[in-house]
């Protein structure tokens, strides 16, 4: 009976590791995303996502890069999972360097969130009420917000905010409607 006890026991500690593992796999928090941390490089991004693909731009222009000398491409690394569905855009420190540790991680997957539940199909008034909005700045297509907290920037689109998306108007948080919904979910590592 005692066997059988201790069985169960190591059933149930492995099977919170795994549901604890799980959630961790999704979590975004200042200077983490996923499974992604400050100290993560490029070499790494394979064995992390090991059961997704990547795809790098560079990959996929090298050819044309090797004539051009005067190339503006960006080194950014897509990460889809086996559906296609796509999940994160990784840009690096460093150009062309596989020990480079990552700049950014734009967020495409809504199962990506923070610990106060904020996602990419969040609404302005969920960011409002779960972080401070540090500072707004204003594009050509949209309000970007700055949140220090998570040092992220959560861009809405100026159409939510019923703006002409060319406009040059500037927007304050008091002009952002409580249903204006998130554009881009950017998480900064630096």
């Amino acid at each position: 009976m005692l066997i059988i006890k201790k069985i169960i026991y190591i059933v149930l500690v492995s099977f919170l590791f795994v549901q604890c593992g799980k959630g961790n796999q999704y979590l975004i928090e200042k200077g983490k995303v996923g499974y992604l941390t400050k100290e993560t490089t490029v070499l790494e991004l394979n064995s992390i996502f090991n059961k997704d693909s990547i795809v790098s731009n560079l990959a996929l222009n090298k050819a044309d890069n090797e004539n051009n000398i005067f190339s503006l491409d960006d080194d950014e690394y897509k990460i889809f999972s086996l559906e296609g569905v796509k999940l994160l855009e990784i840009s690096p420190t460093k150009q062309n360097d596989s020990l480079s540790k990552i700049k950014s991680i734009q967020i495409f997957d809504k199962n990506y969130k923070t610990d106060k539940g904020v996602s990419l199909q969040s609404t302005f008034k969920e960011i409002n009420e779960n972080y401070m909005v540090n500072n707004v700045e204003t594009s050509l297509t949209s309000a970007t917000l700055f949140i220090d907290e998570l040092n992220a920037t959560i861009a809405i689109d100026k159409r939510e905010l019923g703006l002409n998306a060319f406009s040059r108007e500037e927007v304050t948080l008091d002009q952002i409607p409580d249903i204006a919904k998130i554009k881009y979910f950017t998480i900064w590592f630096n």
